[in-house]
């Protein structure tokens, strides 16, 4: 009966060819190509920071150094292991160019993140053959053109796509077709699906729910108690079942808030250099802001202590709409005036949210329109050169250890960070 009901949903559903890309190695395969002499030995690839995890070369894998590793970790596990100071540059080029090979092919190309990204290329099988033909192809242009190579699933949707793409690495070609989807979600542990983390995991082991299989048969009310609203899509997700579409840059949903936050590269508890980080997330923020031409009334501000377990967030209104950066770093000065810090602090973020869409009107009063000009020609500046090329003189001072060079998970290749 589950099955024959699974059957019946998805034959319900519109017929759908999705491809996963999945760049191997991307960030140490990168640098090994910029560097003949890195290729074929142990590399990690770190931030620019003192606080920083390795991304790793499948050289190094092979020596037991994983990505997610301190530089000691991985030091004391592979002595000859090569750091490689990252250059973030590098890899947002080689993404956008990659995501350009892509749109050859279906213009339906969303980036899930610097090296991953989801093509629906439905349309473009009477053009291409195949979805294999597709993906033999886009293979073949990364590696003649980058040196690198990438793991690709195709599968009916998003979420057994992804699935497929983690099958078979590196230089992996991996289909779930929709006769095969029962059989393989059957024991298929529930942490191999992306949107299922630590801590969902750990409820549904609670449950005695361990695989896809299981996950799949559970009762739907049963996982609803648990989980709420989200207990329909567990068990959708158990079934392999995603109607979510393929987005391309520029057709997402409107956005709801634009936010920052930083990991300090050391723990600070000088009330002037909290300020100065506060100032810069500000101008972040402000930067963004004005480019979705959006403006915000409540500003929050989250504060994680040096004990990494310790954390707040609050949040004012203000009586007006800002996407000025001064006024937003005033507006998270006045929260953090209300509060007395109890130990260093770890991690600082600023979000302006309560959004609306700006009008192209101009302020009535003169300072005001002057405060906005400004701001323009500093965004302007700033998305020609680089961000901080133009910005306030008290970030100036030390301004490349103010900011991460660490690539958000928002970071799209036709986005504001590129």
């Amino acid at each position: 009966m589950l099955l024959t009901s699974i059957f019946n949903t998805l034959s319900d559903m519109p017929a759908r060819t999705i491809l996963h890309i999945d760049m191997n190695a991307f960030f140490a395969s990168v640098e090994q190509q910029a560097d003949p002499a890195l290729r074929g030995k142990p590399i990690a690839v770190v931030g620019g920071g003192g606080r920083t995890v390795i991304t790793t070369s499948y050289e190094a894998r092979a020596k037991g150094v994983k990505t997610g590793m301190a530089i000691w970790e991985g030091k004391r596990v592979c002595p000859e292991l090569i750091i490689v100071v990252g250059d973030s540059r590098k890899y947002t080029y080689t993404s956008g160019k990659i995501n350009e090979i892509f749109r050859d092919y279906t213009p339906e190309v969303e980036a899930f993140s610097i090296d991953e990204s989801w093509l629906d290329v439905t349309h473009s099988l009477g053009i291409f053959d195949s979805a294999v033909t597709i993906a033999h192809l886009i293979k073949t242009r990364i590696r003649h053109s980058f040196g690198i190579t990438c793991s690709i699933g195709i599968a009916p949707n998003k979420l057994l796509a992804k699935l497929a793409s983690d099958m078979q690495k590196p230089d992996g070609l991996t289909i779930i077709a929709p006769e095969d989807i029962s059989r393989v979600m059957e024991r298929l542990p529930i942490k191999d699906l992306c949107g299922i983390g630590k801590k969902t995991q750990r409820h549904l082991n609670m449950m005695s729910i361990y695989t896809c299989g299981e996950l799949g048969r559970c009762d739907e009310a049963r996982l609803t108690r648990k989980f709420g609203i989200v207990g329909a899509r567990l068990k959708e997700m158990g079934q392999g079942i995603d109607r979510s579409p393929v987005v391309p840059f520029g057709e997402e949903d409107e956005v709801k808030s634009v936010g920052h936050s930083r990991t300090l590269e050391q723990d600070i508890d000088n009330p002037a250099e909290i300020r100065r980080f506060l100032l810069q997330l500000s101008e972040m923020v402000g930067s963004r802001a004005r480019r979705y031409n959006v403006s915000g009334r409540t500003i929050h501000l989250y504060v994680r202590y040096a004990d990494f377990f310790s954390s707040w967030g609050k949040q004012t209104t203000l009586k007006n709409h800002v996407n000025l950066s001064d006024e937003i770093y005033k507006a998270a000065l006045s929260i953090l005036a209300t509060v007395e810090l109890e130990q260093p602090v770890r991690l600082l973020g600023v979000t302006l949210s309560n959004l609306k869409h700006q009008t192209e009107q101009l302020p009535l009063f003169e300072d005001e329109r002057k405060k906005l000009f400004v701001a323009q020609a500093m965004d302007k500046i700033n998305d020609r050169f680089g961000r901080m090329a133009v910005t306030f003189g008290s970030l100036l001072p030390g301004k490349e250890s103010a900011g991460s060079r660490v690539i958000p998970p928002s970071w799209r290749p036709d986005g504001i960070g590129n």
